[in-house]
């Protein structure tokens, strides 16, 4: 920080930026929304199991999309159902943030080519910040897609620049 870090012999000082102050306490308490359709769920409740502990990262899983800040879209997303995943997407508050595990949910999968009723990739409904590939993709697969998001969160700026 400079001039700041000098000032202070005191090993009780932390000096810092809000932007890294609120960060730190959005990527440390991630509350998820349990919301799984297929195969992929499976695997996702496994990584919230004890041998995994999503716990530990401060990810809370929570059954309403209004005490939710991250949707994982698990598994096969139909045309009949995108509506939902956006209405439920809609509800969560600010800032929102979404994990798409699994290939179903992230190009179609296999059943896209001989199926007309899945959707080709749940970010054609609502935007996807982390992607997580596999089919279905190992528990340990969806914790790097989940640090790479705190990642995410870590770098943004809550100040908006104008130029």
């Amino acid at each position: 920080m400079g001039l700041l870090d000098k000032q202070f012999n005191n090993s009780n000082v932390i000096i810092t930026s809000i932007d890294g102050l609120l960060n730190w306490a959005r990527l440390s308490s991630l509350w998820q929304m349990q919301f799984g359709l297929a195969c992929c769920a499976i695997e996702m409740m496994a990584a919230a199991a004890s041998h995994y502990d999503f716990d530990r990262f401060g990810v809370i899983p929570r059954a309403t999309p209004r005490q939710s800040d991250v949707m994982i879209v698990a598994g096969t997303v139909t045309l009949k159902m995108a509506s939902r995943v956006k209405r439920l997407y809609d509800q969560m508050s600010e800032p929102r943030y979404v994990i798409s595990m699994g290939s179903c949910s992230n190009c179609g999968g296999p059943y896209w080519e001989h199926g007309y009723h899945v959707l080709k990739g749940v970010d054609r409904v609502i935007p996807v910040d982390v992607y997580v590939p596999g089919c279905p993709p190992r528990p340990e697969a969806l914790m790097e897609g989940l640090i790479k998001l705190q990642e995410k969160i870590r770098n943004e700026s809550l100040v908006r620049k104008t130029a």
